[in-house]
């Protein structure tokens, strides 16, 4: 430290790169003297578990904090990830098979409806998370504001990332489930709805090779895409409210499903949020978490210095960013 009167100074570093890294994240303000070498007023560097982000455009709530302002927090509760990530169970050969069956026949109906490159996706395996990472994420999520409160401020997914990532146009008809009219009445298709597990719904539709997809099995299909693959269910079954959108899909509306996918990301965002303050830690999140974990890729692509081994067939980009999960 130097001392001027009674007020003391401390000198800038030298160039050492772990010196200069200690003195940045300290400075509050450099000050030169008259003639003389620059100082800095240095500040109370705050613990990250204390420190205000600055939200001055919004009343703070205190029960929609992120974890993050948790004045202590147990590790030890995070550390199981299988039980906590149990609703993102990996590809199986038989839901790629059902894939190229069904994508054969409905290859153009998908384009029209919008959904042809997103339904590429499900070719790769999303649910290969890095879980810390999505833990870490998560510890930052304000359920006020719907965006994570990280030091640089406020950041969170747009629909213009879901465009960029799985290429869902962000316009089109909104969907209203009790303003949809069943077209095609469930009681007339031939859906086992018995059959709800993931397995077994695909063994009970999957027609046979070189056979026709019929609309009850294009609709059956869908209706697994959208549990398994898009939003993500946690009960790894196929529930029956998704009939009407996938009724929708299939007579090619043109539904914005990137509203109704980002809507989910921020309500799983928020459940996950608040399981992570239960005395036992968070269990069984859900939702669509693997497009959490593309969108951290693509914004820590270069900081984080991820890099892919491999190039993937498809070119839509959020196939490259699943290759780049640490």
């Amino acid at each position: 430290t130097v001392k001027d009167g009674d007020e003391t100074f401390v000198p800038i570093p030298g160039m050492e790169e772990a010196s200069l890294k200690i003195f940045h994240s300290q400075v509050l303000l450099p000050f030169s003297l008259q003639d003389g070498p620059t100082h800095a007023f240095l500040g109370p560097f705050m613990g990250q578990n204390n420190k205000k982000f600055g939200n001055t455009f919004l009343p703070e709530d205190s029960s929609t904090l992120p974890f993050i302002y948790s004045p202590q927090i147990d590790l030890t509760l995070f550390g199981d990830t299988t039980k906590i990530f149990r609703a993102f169970p990996p590809t199986k050969d038989r839901h790629l098979q059902w894939l190229a069956r069904v994508e054969g026949s409905m290859r153009s109906m998908w384009a029209e409806a919008g959904i042809f490159e997103f339904v590429q996706l499900a070719k790769f395996d999303l649910h290969l998370f890095d879980p810390q990472m999505l833990l870490s994420a998560i510890f930052f999520w304000n359920r006020e504001t719907r965006a994570f409160e990280f030091p640089c401020g406020f950041v969170c997914p747009t629909l213009l990332d879901i465009a960029a990532i799985i290429g869902l146009a962000p316009i089109g008809d909104k969907f209203y489930p009790d303003a949809y009219e069943e077209e095609i009445f469930i009681k007339e298709t031939s859906i086992s709805w018995d059959k709800k597990t993931y397995l077994a719904l695909i063994n009970a539709h999957m027609g046979k090779l070189d056979t026709l997809v019929s609309t009850s099995e294009h609709i059956a299909f869908l209706m697994y895409w959208l549990s398994a693959c898009v939003f993500c269910t946690p009960s790894l079954q196929v529930p029956k409210y998704y009939y009407i959108l996938a009724q929708a899909l299939h007579l090619k509306k043109k539904i914005c499903l990137s509203k109704l996918l980002l809507a989910s990301l921020y309500t799983c965002l928020d459940e996950a949020s608040e399981s992570l303050f239960r005395e036992s830690g968070p269990r069984n999140l859900s939702g669509p978490l693997w497009l959490l974990q593309l969108w951290l890729n693509a914004i820590l692509e270069q900081k984080l210095s991820l890099t892919s081994y491999f190039a993937p067939v498809c070119e839509l980009e959020g196939a490259r960013l699943t290759t780049l999960t640490p």
